[in-house]
């Protein structure tokens, strides 16, 4: 029998408090930033910012929770952009939207960080056995960076893999491992890298004992894209429905998919908040459409980061998605 799973991409939206207060206090202490110290102000605020995003996902009743990457004002190039072997240079605008990040350059060899694992480190205080964790992808982080030390495009992404294994093996243990990779499908490797990309993410999901999620985003892979990512030893792949339905269902149905998928049905982007039984409506549209008997689980997620969202409406998706694996699960019963 399938097992329905809520979750989410994370990359939460601040709450509305927060995204005041540290606005002010970034202002207060922009030095200290520049030169990578938060200050406790700034620690503190934070803090209380992740335990309100983890009581939201309780009270809708995920079934996994994150730890919301609040954070990560560079988004998926945060791991990079407070390492000490990369400098940020001025702002790029994340991909094809009004989200700009400051572009990480690597200038040194990438070595142990440990930051995403300080932030989960101090998520097990609020969160049981149902942590999940979440990394930007080896390709994506690569894609998002400029190199200035390694020289080669295959040497780079083989480091920045390398990096995110090493970074995960720090993690507490956690459930799952979602591994966002949206240049995937915006910056596609061509013939050549794509097995490589394939062989990076690989490398990575070999570094944790949980189950691993890459979902790519804004769109479907392309044929040869996906192919050798089913490839790499991963539990499931993911999938944006909500970008495009027609060219995820042929990959699927042309080249089979992993025992456990995860489908992106609920819009991360749009204020425009589903109707549950809408959604778990869809699950059935996919599920009925493709060659696999039945998965063995089946995660029901955003689409995309939901840190485009007002804050209310970010809850609003997190009850949907709940609520929809809820209704999946009564109806396979």
């Amino acid at each position: 029998m399938t097992e329905y799973v809520s979750t989410t991409t994370g990359l939460f939206p601040l709450p509305d408090w927060a995204k005041d207060d540290l606005s002010d206090l970034k202002g207060h202490q922009k030095h200290d930033l520049i030169s990578g110290d938060e200050g406790g102000e700034i620690t503190a605020a934070y803090e209380e910012a992740r335990e309100e995003v983890i009581d939201v996902q309780r009270e809708a009743g995920l079934d996994r929770v994150v730890e919301g990457q609040l954070r990560w004002d560079d988004m998926l190039a945060h791991p990079l952009a407070v390492h000490d072997a990369v400098e940020t240079h001025g702002i790029v605008r994340y991909y094809d939207n009004n989200n700009f990040y400051r572009e990480p350059v690597v200038t040194d060899d990438l070595d142990f960080s440990g930051d995403v694992a300080s932030e989960l480190e101090a998520t097990t205080e609020l969160v049981d056995d149902d942590l999940q964790a979440v990394l930007p992808g080896p390709y994506s982080l690569a894609e998002l960076a400029t190199d200035e030390h390694y020289g080669d495009e295959v040497e780079f992404l083989g480091a920045v893999a390398d990096f995110l294994a090493g970074e995960l093996e720090a993690f507490p243990a956690h459930e799952t491992l979602y591994l966002l990779e949206p240049s995937l499908v915006e910056d596609a490797p061509g013939d050549g890298l794509d097995e490589r990309a394939s062989e990076a993410i690989d490398r990575v999901a070999n570094a944790t004992d949980a189950d691993v999620v890459v979902q790519p985003y804004w769109g479907a892979l392309e044929e040869k894209v996906y192919a050798h990512l089913l490839d790499a030893d991963i539990d499931a792949v993911g999938f944006d429905f909500v970008a495009n339905q027609e060219d995820n269902l042929y990959n699927v149905q042309e080249y089979g998919a992993t025992d456990d998928v995860s489908l992106g049905l609920v819009d991360g982007q749009s204020t425009l908040v589903e109707d549950a039984d809408a959604v778990r409506d869809r699950v059935d549209w996919v599920t009925e459409r493709v060659p696999v008997s039945e998965f063995e689980t089946i995660y029901l997620t955003t689409n995309t980061e939901t840190f485009y969202l007002p804050y209310a409406k970010y809850e609003e998706k997190l009850a949907v998605l709940a609520d929809a694996a809820e209704l999946a699960e009564v109806k396979a019963a």
